[in-house]
């Protein structure tokens, strides 16, 4: 393996890793931000009133999603491990 080979390597993990927490992320941050309104504008600062809502929703997405984020890491494992039965010494 040499230096090309291995940051390539690193910047596909690296995506992969991006885009099978970027939906869960995305969805926590959007719900955490309705939240944040919804106490500036009611005067509510209960703090288990942010904690609740945003993991009820990283679940629905992980639920909703975990097929195809399971295909995704399938994926990714399939080919780490399919190149390195190629490695020379």
């Amino acid at each position: 393996m040499d230096v090309s080979e291995a940051i390539t390597w690193g910047q596909y993990s690296v995506m992969t890793v991006a885009l099978l927490s970027g939906p869960p992320l995305l969805v926590a941050m959007v719900t955490g931000l309705l939240i944040s309104l919804f106490q500036a504008l009611t005067q509510i600062q209960e703090m288990t009133l942010v904690f609740v809502p945003k993991i009820v929703a990283v679940i629905l997405t992980m639920t909703l999603m975990g097929g195809w984020m399971l295909t995704q890491a399938v994926s990714f494992g399939e080919r780490a491990f399919s190149s390195a039965a190629v490695i020379n010494n």
